[in-house]
C-alpha cells in the first residue's frame, strides 16, 4: 500500500480545517496485506468519489457505509490505478474502518485523503510492501502513526505536529515489525518523535527533525515482564531542537530478552535535556508505592550499542546517562566522536554511568564515564 501525495494531506485530529470534524473515534486502519496505492492522480485511474455511494458530508449523518462502499468497488475494479476521492472542504462523520485487501489492482490510491478526530490517526496492521508519504498529521490524541506486524515499509516526507506538551502523542510508534525505513519527515509533538516496541528489527530512522518531544526512543520494553526481542535499529542524521530526549533506550526491570545492535550517528542536537540516555530502570507508574519500581533481578540486556559523531547542547548537566541494571550490565557500548556543550554559556556538562561497559573512540565530551 502505497499512500503518497504530491500535495500535503492535512490529518487534523481536532477538527480545525478538518474533511472530518465531528466524532473523536475515527481511526482508518489499513490491514491484511493491501497492495500498493499511489495518491498522486493519475487521468488513466477510475474514479470512485464517496459522495457517489451515498455520504451526506454534512457532518451529521453516518457516512461509514459510503466510505466502505467506496473502497470495495474500488478494490474490486480492473481498471488501472482505482482512485478513492474523498473531497476536501467537507464534513464527514465517520465510524471506525476497515479497508481489507487484497485487491484487483496492484495499485489503489487515495486522493486528499483523510482528516480525522482519533486516538490514533493511522494504523498499519499486517501490510507488506508498503509507503505512507506527503503526508500531514495535526494534533492527534495519542499516537498520530503505528505501524503493527508489518514487513518492507517506507514512510517519507511526513509532517507530525502537537502540543509539546500533550502526552502519548507520539509521532510514529513501531511495534512487532521488521524492515521499516522513517525518512525525510519533521516531527514535533508531546512524547517520542518516534518510538520503537517489542518484536522489531532492522528499523532505520534518517533525516528526520524532532523537536519538541520525547526523542527517538527504543522502548519502554518489557513493561510485563515478557521477552523482548529488539535488533538493528539505527538512527542516523537526526537534529533533535528542544526536546526532552535525544537518543533513549529504556526497558522496565521486570523484562527478558535482549536489545542488541544499535546504533545512533551523526546527530545533532540543540537544547535537548537528555542528549545521549539509557534507562534499564524505567517505570512510569504513577503513585506506585512499595516495590513496584524497586531492584529487581531481571532485566533486558542491553548490548552492542553504538554512538557515534554526536554534537550540540545540552540543557541539563548530565549530557550522557547510561543507567543500566545492576542486575543485567549494558555491555558494548561503544562513544565516538562525541561533542556536547551546555547550552548555557560557561557551564559544564558530564557523563554519568552505572553498569555500563564499552569502549571509546577519538573525542568524547563530556569525558567518558564506561567502564572496560
Amino acid at each position: 500500500m502505497n499512500l503518497s501525495s504530491t500535495n500535503s494531506t492535512i490529518i487534523d485530529l481536532y477538527g480545525s480545517e478538518s474533511i472530518m470534524n465531528a466524532m473523536d473515534v475515527f481511526a482508518l486502519m489499513l490491514i491484511f496485506g493491501l497492495y500498493s496505492a499511489d495518491l498522486p492522480f493519475s487521468s488513466a485511474a477510475t474514479i470512485f468519489s464517496v459522495l457517489n455511494y451515498g455520504a451526506k458530508a454534512d457532518g451529521k449523518t453516518d457516512d461509514s457505509n459510503a466510505f466502505s462502499a467506496a473502497w470495495k468497488a474500488a478494490c474490486g475494479a480492473t481498471t488501472q490505478n482505482p482512485t478513492v476521492v474523498v473531497p476536501s472542504s467537507r464534513n464527514f462523520l465517520v465510524y471506525p474502518l476497515i479497508f481489507k485487501g487484497p485487491c484487483k489492482s496492484s495499485q489503489i490510491s487515495f486522493q486528499k485523503g483523510c482528516t480525522s478526530l482519533a486516538p490514533t490517526a493511522l494504523s498499519l496492521i499486517s501490510c507488506k510492501q508498503s509507503t505512507i508519504s506527503g503526508i500531514y498529521f495535526v494534533n492527534s490524541a495519542q499516537e498520530h502513526m503505528v505501524i503493527y506486524q508489518s514487513n518492507d515499509i517506507l514512510i517519507k516526507n511526513i509532517h507530525i505536529t502537537a502540543p509539546g506538551n500533550s502526552p502519548n502523542t507520539d509521532g510514529i510508534h513501531i511495534e512487532s515489525s521488521q524492515n521499516v525505513l522513517v525518512n525525510n519527515s519533521v516531527i514535533a509533538t508531546g512524547d517520542d518523535c518516534v518510538s520503537i516496541g517489542d518484536m522489531t528489527s532492522n528499523i532505520n530512522v534518517s533525516f528526520v527533525n524532532c523537536g519538541p518531544g520525547h526523542g527517538v526512543s527504543v522502548g519502554s520494553l518489557g513493561k510485563n515482564g515478557n521477552s523482548v526481542k529488539v535488533e538493528n535499529i539505527h538512527v542516523k542524521r537526526v537534529n533533535f531542537k528542544g526536546s526532552t530526549n535525544g537518543a533513549r533506550i529504556k526497558t522496565w526491570q521486570v523484562g527478558l530478552g535482549y536489545v542488541r545492535k544499535i546504533s545512533f550517528e551523526h546527530i545533532t542536537l540543540q537544547s535537548v535535556q537528555n542528549p545521549i540516555y539509557i534507562d534499564q530502570y524505567y517505570c512510569d507508574i504513577k503513585g506506585a508505592r512499595g516495590n513496584s519500581c524497586a531492584q529487581k533481578s531481571t532485566g533486558v540486556q542491553i548490548s552492542e550499542v553504538t554512538y557515534n559523531d554526536i554534537v550540540g547542547t545540552s540543557s541539563t548537566y548530565v549530557a550522557i546517562n547510561l543507567n543500566c541494571s545492576k542486575s543485567v550490565a549494558c555491555t558494548g557500548i561503544t562513544l565516538s566522536s562525541i561533542q556536547i556543550k551546555s547550552d548555557k554559556s560557561g557551564q559544564q556538562v558530564i557523563s554519568k554511568c552505572t553498569n555500563a561497559h564499552g569502549t571509546n573512540s577519538g573525542v568524547v565530551q563530556p569525558k567518558s564515564c564506561l567502564q572496560s
